[in-house]
């Protein structure tokens, strides 16, 4: 199943202007680097010990556990290129905004007479800069996903199905199952 949140990340991801480091050793010195030379807050960090940590420093061990390299690829990802992600992110807030491209259940709150059935949708969409930013901030501020989800699904709501104001009024919209979202900036 997609989060919103790991499509956010993925779309940041995009604007890297240099691959992540690739050996596990490299990695490893990256990560003591963020943490100010730190191997104890490392190990803490990846859930092993301080000199396992010390060990993938010096070359020693050079092919981790699967379960390890994915939580040092993640924790990597997380902090590689801070700059370029911070300008992605204020770009598509303030200039471009974000394609949104989902298939999902979209339920409706619609006015009597209307039909208000749950539908199987698969919209891809430019989302306008102020929805970017909403969708960024309440992700930096630690939203959980499902105020993420009703972050995206209002903008679905205002930019696809009330075509920002023009039609549909009072039409509120929410996503019910969600299958696939990506987002691009």
């Amino acid at each position: 199943m997609a989060t919103v949140g790991e499509g956010l990340d993925k779309a940041v991801q995009g604007a890297f202007t240099r691959p992540i480091p690739k050996s596990a050793g490299a990695q490893m010195r990256y990560l003591v680097k963020q943490h100010q030379g730190s191997t104890r807050r490392v190990a803490e960090l990846l859930g092993i010990t301080q000199r396992t940590v010390e060990r993938y420093v010096k070359n020693q061990i050079k092919r981790p556990r699967a379960d390890l390299a994915t939580r040092m690829e993640r924790e990597v990802r997380k902090r590689w290129q801070p700059q370029i992600r911070a300008r992605a992110k204020q770009t598509a807030a303030t200039t471009d905004g974000i394609v949104i491209d989902t298939r999902a259940r979209f339920g409706y709150t619609a006015a009597p007479g209307s039909t208000d059935d749950a539908r199987l949708r698969h919209l891809t969409l430019a989302l306008p800069p102020h929805h970017a930013a909403r969708l960024f901030d309440a992700q930096e501020q630690g939203a959980t996903e499902q105020q993420l989800r009703d972050i995206a699904a209002e903008a679905l709501g205002e930019t696809y199905f009330r075509d920002n104001g023009r039609r549909a009024h009072g039409l509120e919209v929410e996503f019910t199952d969600l299958e696939h979202v990506e987002f691009d900036l």
